[in-house]
C-alpha cells in the first residue's frame, strides 16, 4: 500500500502533460477493459505503436503510472503512440487473466492501428518490473501465435523467474526485495506457485527456445532483486541470435528511474533507452 501511495504522489507531481491522453475500452475475454492512450497531435505520418504494460508485482499499480514512465517519454521525444492498459491484477484474477488481457490491448493496437495512427511494422513492447515480465511472456505469446509482429522489446528490470535467483533470493533491496517478490508470485501462480507445472508464459524465465523473438534493451540496477534475472534474459536471447542489450547501473533501488527520474543514473538509463529505440524504430 505505502508503495502504491507514493507511486500516486510522484504521478500526480509528474503529470503534466506535452502528450494529449484519453481513455478508451477494450474487449476481452473477460468484458471490457479500459486503456490509456498518448498520442502525439502532428505526425509526419504512420507512427511506432507502443504497448507499455505498467508494473507493480502482478498485484497493484494501474495506468496512472504512465505519467512517471519511459512509456511517456516514448510519446513525448519519439512521437510514439502509446497504449497503456489497465489488466486484471492478480489479487482478484491470478495467470492467465493479465497476460490475456495484455495480448487483447496488443491485438486491439494492431487492429485499429488505421485510426490510431501507427505503423504496424514499428510495434514496440514495454514496461517494467511485472510490466517487464508480461512484455517478455507477451513477445513469446505473440510469436507463438504467429499473429502480431513485435519489433522491439523493452522488458526494464523485469520480473521474469518465478523462482529465487542469487540476486532474488535473500535480499532486502529498497521498494522491491524477496519478501514482496514471494508474495507477487504466489498471487500471480495461484496454485501452481512452487510446483512445476508454471506456464513459460507465466514466468519467461522457464522458456527454453529464445529464437525468433525481437530486439531487446533494458536496464537494471545492480543491487535489486532482478538484476540477475535480467542478465540471465539478456544472455538467452543473445545466445539464440537476438539483439539484446543491457545496461547495469549502481544501487540496489528497484524501479529507480520512475522514483528518482532527475538522478543522473535515472537520466542515463533513459537516454540509453531512448538511443535504442531510436536506433531499431527510427530509421
Amino acid at each position: 500500500m505505502l508503495l502504491t501511495l507514493l507511486l500516486l504522489i510522484l504521478s500526480f507531481l509528474s503529470s503534466g502533460r506535452t502528450v494529449p491522453s484519453r481513455t478508451v475500452r477494450i474487449g476481452t475475454q473477460a468484458g471490457k477493459m479500459k486503456a490509456r492512450v498518448l498520442a502525439p497531435k502532428e505526425s509526419d505520418g504512420p507512427a511506432p505503436g507502443v504497448l507499455w504494460i505498467h508494473g507493480g508485482g502482478y498485484m497493484l499499480g494501474g495506468p496512472y503510472m504512465l505519467d512517471m514512465s519511459c512509456g511517456k517519454l516514448l510519446a513525448e521525444q519519439c512521437g510514439a503512440v502509446v497504449v497503456c492498459p489497465d489488466y486484471r491484477l492478480a489479487g482478484k484474477a491470478p495467470f492467465p487473466a493479465a497476460l490475456e488481457d495484455c495480448y487483447a490491448a496488443l491485438a486491439w493496437m494492431y487492429d485499429h492501428a488505421g485510426e490510431l495512427g501507427i505503423d504496424r511494422e514499428r510495434i514496440v513492447i514495454g514496461g517494467e518490473s511485472a510490466g517487464g515480465g508480461l512484455t517478455a511472456a507477451l513477445c513469446l505469446y505473440a510469436r507463438d501465435k504467429g499473429e502480431i509482429p513485435v519489433a522491439l522489446q523493452l522488458p526494464l528490470y523485469p520480473m521474469l523467474d518465478c523462482r529465487d535467483t542469487e540476486s532474488s533470493a535473500d535480499n532486502h533491496g529498497r521498494v522491491w526485495n524477496t519478501r514482496r517478490n514471494h508474495w507477487g508470485w504466489r498471487h500471480y501462480l495461484g496454485d501452481r506457485y512452487g510446483t512445476d507445472s508454471v506456464s513459460k508464459y507465466a514466468s519467461p524465465a522457464l522458456e527454453t527456445d529464445y529464437t525468433r523473438l525481437p530486439p531487446c534493451y533494458t536496464f537494471v540496477a545492480a543491487g535489486e532483486p532482478f538484476y540477475a534475472e535480467t542478465l540471465t534474459y539478456v544472455e538467452h536471447l543473445r545466445a539464440a541470435g537476438v539483439d539484446a542489450d543491457v545496461d547495469v547501473f549502481p544501487g540496489n533501488t528497484h524501479a529507480f528511474d520512475m522514483l528518482f527520474p532527475r538522478r543522473e543514473e535515472s537520466k542515463a538509463a533513459r537516454q540509453h533507452l531512448l538511443e535504442a529505440f531510436r536506433r531499431h524504430i527510427m530509421k
